[in-house]
């Protein structure tokens, strides 16, 4: 399915871009966010008189974007989990306690913009994690994991 991306897409495409995509992707996704619109000739010629609203727009959020990243760039924040006495979690860290504690210093981040490439933290120690803020713009932030293991101990 032909689509025109009303904004730049990770792997595949930039804004104002007529591309090729599959259409469960273009229909569940693309279209609903409001990321594209199908490549029709009205939508064609839509997109050129728009076009530079778009820009600015989307300038507007890349530069929003990096004056958040400069506030969030290298902070580092504690969570607090039940653990055993061999450091490993009873549970784990996902990424909304992440977010929940992000919100806690005062900085507003969506769940999906954290990146955990391996998965929910599950052991105690430090972990460097990065939150995209847009698609060009990231943050490093390093989250400690702290083992509660009060009340664990057998009597």
């Amino acid at each position: 399915m032909q689509v025109i991306l009303l904004e730049k897409v990770v792997n595949v495409g930039d804004l104002g871009e007529v591309v090729k995509v599959r259409q469960g992707y273009a229909r569940n996704f693309l279209i609903p966010q409001g990321k594209a619109k199908r490549a029709t000739p009205e939508n064609l010629k839509l997109l050129e008189e728009k076009r530079s609203e778009l820009e600015k727009a989307a300038g507007e959020r890349l530069a929003k974007a990096q004056a958040q990243a400069e506030k969030i760039e290298g902070v580092t924040i504690q969570v607090t989990q039940k653990a055993g006495v061999d450091g490993r979690l009873f549970g784990s860290v996902t990424n909304v306690d992440i977010v929940d504690a992000l919100q806690g210093l005062g900085h507003t981040v969506e769940k999906s913009m954290v990146r955990m490439p391996e998965g929910p933290l599950k052991h105690v120690g430090d972990f460097p994690l990065i939150i995209a803020l847009h698609t060009d713009v990231a943050a490093h932030i390093t989250v400690t994991v702290l083992g509660d293991t009060t009340g664990n101990q057998a009597a």
